[in-house]
């Protein structure tokens, strides 16, 4: 039934019912695709359109540094804003800061390091007016549960101290490289679902954590599963001190419920973002006066006054215990990309800006970077932080100078203040704040919308809990990728039948009403056809095809003698692609069956008269809509001149 096809050639191009495209030079497609691929926002168009070497210079380094765009129209009104952001969100960030340090096995004065340095150069670097950059508990928690399996902190604090540092310059490095290279979309394979999951599961970890801390035990489990965990705790129920459970449980109820009274009058947040700071100087006010340090309260004792020191010369690149260094900054790294960038994306969306990933991403690195090199470990944007900002009503990056200057007097003067400071509210800061991150709201969303994105949150969820956070981590990006492979390896193809009284053609299975045309089966291909499921294509129209032919039996109908093939959401083909094709037509000439294509695109067009297989199919089967298709097949079956489409439908028109 095939229909002889004709010399390529402008004419006939010309004539074809679905035009070819024109002939492009190979150069400028791989040009186009190349850009389309690594810049589809077309970043640097500010930068082109300027004319002149000196305004193009500008306008990269208003690219790479955004300050040089907002700081020279800064006024007097928006740094009042960004005041009062900047001093909420140092009150935040002090406890948090120290509590976080001490998550990571870190000495806490590393904390307020972290919470000074990196700041300073967000403010110059990102694109985001909202984010508070600082300490996270997840990548804390990664740091210390990755770099203690094999240097002990109490054992070695020197060279741990060192690896963490090491592994902060990494995780900068790998960051910033994925934004240098436009590799953002790496981080993309980390789904919604799979960072619901991880981040509930590294929370429930962490509060399990803290469980050290609020019963008052001195000797805990390295290891951060829920059966280790579990057992260190009621393995040591004579060592539980009632002092630190009380003290414990009445800050953490504190904590919480000005958590539950911002949330319930958003006008009043500052009296969630002054808690941490309100609990540390009640608990620190509490030991002094009870002398409960004496009475087996634990307290932070000495910070050391003083400014960052630098930490270059710490930096340590000698085996064996680079690669450990290399894995826990590739690791942390992208957990703090994933949340760094989501949270900014969620309030830029809010204010209704856009930010540029790539760009966070070269921001986020570059701020690790020089971080490793001023005492810092990793640092990100937290939700928590983030939050606080937004809400004090920040108006620029400055909010995060403001934050920095504030962490900078206290780590000048004020450093002995919190010596007394008991270690149990910071185990109750931590508790408040991660609690926060278990969204039982999202993964009930994800339970009634979508049950496989549930099984990527649980499967993620479990992995942390019962495992280990790497783990979570890769049990989270492997089902992820697995569903992925599967979408594309084993695309949906549907029956498509026409909508009485249209020329429309819609799934059977969601338009009840639809009716197939006697004679006529319509495919419906709803993703590319490459390597990976050209073969599965195969086989599924063929039993789509035996599925209609017993089913028309069946019914005393016509059989098959036209399959048409709903190409619209076939973006691209490979050489796979145009194989099977090839092989789909020579089997279905054998069963005396017509292979019909309808609205290809440009892209399959160029590749099936490249590979010759339009030419094979017969050029006079190709249409612009499946409702074109259907009417040609079903005007030749009733006029009984298969081997005649294209005059037959030279009659109708």
């Amino acid at each position: 039934m095939g229909g002889s096809g004709k010399s390529v050639g402008g004419e006939r191009a010309h004539n074809l019912r679905v035009p070819l495209p024109e002939p492009r030079p190979f150069l400028d497609t791989f040009r186009a695709n190349l850009k389309e691929t690594f810049f589809p926002d077309d970043p640097f168009r500010a930068v082109v359109r300027e004319r002149g070497a000196g305004r193009r210079a500008a306008a990269a380094l208003r690219y790479f540094f955004p300050v040089l765009e907002w700081a020279p129209a800064y006024t007097l009104g928006t740094f009042k804003s960004d005041l009062i952001s900047g001093i909420t969100i140092a009150s935040l960030a002090i406890p948090q800061g120290i509590s976080y340090a001490k998550l990571a096995n870190l000495p806490p004065i590393l904390g307020l390091y972290s919470s000074f340095v990196p700041p300073l150069v967000y403010a110059m670097m990102g694109s985001s007016r909202d984010l508070a950059v600082g300490t996270v508990a997840v990548a804390s928690l990664l740091i210390g549960s990755m770099l203690g399996r094999e240097v002990p902190a109490a054992e070695n604090p020197a060279l741990y101290l060192h690896l963490a540092f090491t592994a902060t310059f990494f995780a900068g490095v790998f960051q910033a490289s994925l934004g240098l290279l436009r590799l953002g979309f790496i981080v993309d394979f980390l789904s919604h679902a799979a960072i619901v999951g991880f981040m509930g599961g590294a929370a429930t970890v962490v509060c399990l954590q803290q469980l050290k801390g609020m019963l008052g035990l001195e000797h805990f489990t390295t290891s951060t599963d829920l059966v280790s965990v579990m057992r260190s705790v009621f393995s040591q129920t004579h060592e539980w001190r009632w002092e630190s459970v009380v003290l414990g449980s009445g800050f953490l109820f504190f904590l919480l419920i000005t958590r539950y009274f911002s949330k319930k009058q958003p006008r009043l947040f500052w009296i969630s973002a002054a808690a941490p700071l309100t609990s540390v100087i009640l608990g620190s006010l509490l030991v002094y006066f009870t002398k409960a340090e004496n009475h087996g309260i634990q307290v932070i004792g000495y910070l050391k006054k003083g400014l960052n020191p630098l930490s270059v010369t710490n930096l340590d690149f000698t085996p064996p215990y680079m690669m450990l260094a290399v894995k826990t900054g590739i690791i942390t790294g992208v957990i703090a990309l994933a949340e760094g960038i989501a949270v900014g994306r969620s309030f830029a969306m809010f204010k209704n800006y856009h930010i540029d990933g790539n760009k966070e991403m070269i921001a986020i690195g570059t701020m690790n970077i020089l971080g490793s090199f001023t005492s810092c470990y990793l640092t990100t944007g937290p939700f928590s932080r983030s939050a606080v900002n937004y809400n004090a009503g920040c108006k620029t990056a400055m909010s995060n100078v403001i934050m920095s200057l504030a962490v900078m007097v206290t780590l000048l003067f004020l450093t002995p203040l919190f010596h007394y400071t008991p270690l149990v509210v910071l185990s109750a800061i931590i508790m408040s704040a991660m609690l926060g991150l278990i969204d039982f709201p999202a993964a009930v969303h994800l339970w009634h919308v979508d049950k496989v994105d549930f099984c990527v949150c649980a499967g993620a969820y479990l992995g942390v809990v019962f495992g280990s956070v790497e783990t979570g981590l890769v049990v989270a990006v492997a089902i992820s990728v697995l569903r992925v492979l599967l979408f594309v390896a084993r695309p949906r193809t549907t029956v498509l039948g026409n909508v009485p009284d249209t020329a429309i053609y819609r799934r059977m299975d969601q338009y009840t009403t639809a009716r197939t045309v006697p004679g006529v089966l319509v495919l419906r291909v709803d993703s590319p056809i490459y390597f990976a499921n050209s073969s599965y294509l195969r086989e599924r129209i063929s039993r789509w095809i035996d599925d209609e032919e017993e089913r028309a039996s069946a019914k005393g109908e016509t059989g098959v003698q036209y399959v048409v093939l709903d190409m619209g959401a076939v973006g691209s083909i490979d050489t796979s692609g145009t194989s099977m094709l090839d092989e789909l037509k020579k089997n279905l000439d054998r069963r005396g069956i017509q292979v019909v294509l309808a609205n290809p695109g440009t892209e399959i067009m160029k590749k099936l008269d490249s590979s010759k297989v339009l030419e094979l199919i017969g050029h006079e089967w190709i249409f612009p809509t499946v409702g074109e298709a259907v009417s040609e097949c079903d005007f030749v079956l009733h006029s009984h001149k298969p081997g005649n489409a294209a005059a037959a439908h030279e009659n109708i028109v």
